[in-house]
């Protein structure tokens, strides 16, 4: 697909120079419309036998972030509409408990939502995007870590595949961007042989399909060995100098990825270049 409108969520100390900067800039590479949803999550009301005690004090700090949160929300207004590209910028203040589907409700009138490395420094803020922008959205998500340059037009491509439907998605959604890529490298770890699997010779299904869109697709079949998988990942996308890594989004359930980890949450926390990813 084409993307034409990228969104970015800002934290209450989001700085226009980080991660606000690198969307821009994305959105100017691609010619895309710049969406901004400037976020703050509000303290819980009181409740118990002491609420009457605190309220006053939690209307404070209500006050007081509604009027930081106004004040962000004008200074990124300024840097938008002084940039090169077209944008807008709206506000919200959800409890955390509601945070995730304001995210993804956002995210459905874009095509792609971007957290960048100031995002993924955050802890709850950081959570809430991905969770929104992957479950409550239908929507990619692209992952741009410390220090890595995103590009939506990647000349060298890691695909991480599964057979999965997580995985058949992220290969859907980054069909643009494959075919028009110098080089797809299709990384298989631990496959498995048969009709049930990766079929008779794995990678093979894939890539033929790949290549009817006009992707130059290589396979590469990988042993894990005593590594993980996710480090077998990291691993060959610095061996193939690859600029995206396209993968599926939570393989398992939700709860069995927070409790194990998993290749997920794995490539969220540490990945060494831009992660696409899907579900």
């Amino acid at each position: 697909m084409t993307f034409k409108t990228i969104l970015t969520v800002a934290g209450p100390e989001s700085s226009c120079e980080g991660d606000l900067k690198l969307a821009a800039d994305l959105c100017e590479q691609a010619e895309a419309h710049l969406s901004v949803l400037v976020m703050t999550l509000a303290a819980p009301p009181p409740i118990g036998e002491y609420a009457a005690v605190v309220s006053d004090s939690w209307l404070q700090e209500r006050e007081a972030d509604l009027k930081h949160l106004n004040a962000r929300k004008a200074e990124i207004s300024t840097f938008v509409a002084g940039s090169a590209v077209s944008g807008n910028v709206v506000s919200e203040y959800p409890e955390a408990g509601w945070a995730e589907e304001m995210v993804g409700r956002r995210a459905r009138y874009a095509d792609l939502t971007l957290a960048g490395p100031e995002l993924l420094k955050t802890e709850t803020l950081k959570e809430k995007v991905i969770e929104g922008a992957l479950f409550w959205s239908g929507k990619p998500l692209l992952l741009v870590p410390e220090g890595a340059r995103p590009t939506l037009g990647p000349k060298r491509v890691l695909v991480a595949w599964d057979t999965k439907i997580e995985a058949t998605r992220a290969v859907r959604e980054a069909l643009e961007l494959l075919a028009a890529a110098d080089e797809v490298r299709l990384a298989i770890v631990d496959p498995v042989e048969g009709t049930r699997s990766h079929g008779e010779e794995p990678g093979a299904d894939v890539a033929t399909f790949l290549a009817r869109h006009g992707a130059k697709v290589i396979v590469d079949r990988l042993p894990s060995e005593t590594h993980s998988v996710a480090d077998v990942l990291r691993r060959h996308a610095v061996d193939t100098d690859a600029q995206m890594l396209v993968m599926g989004a939570y393989g398992h359930s939700r709860l069995r990825e927070r409790i194990f980890g998993g290749v997920t949450r794995s490539m969220l926390e540490n990945s060494p270049i831009p992660v696409f990813l899907a579900r």
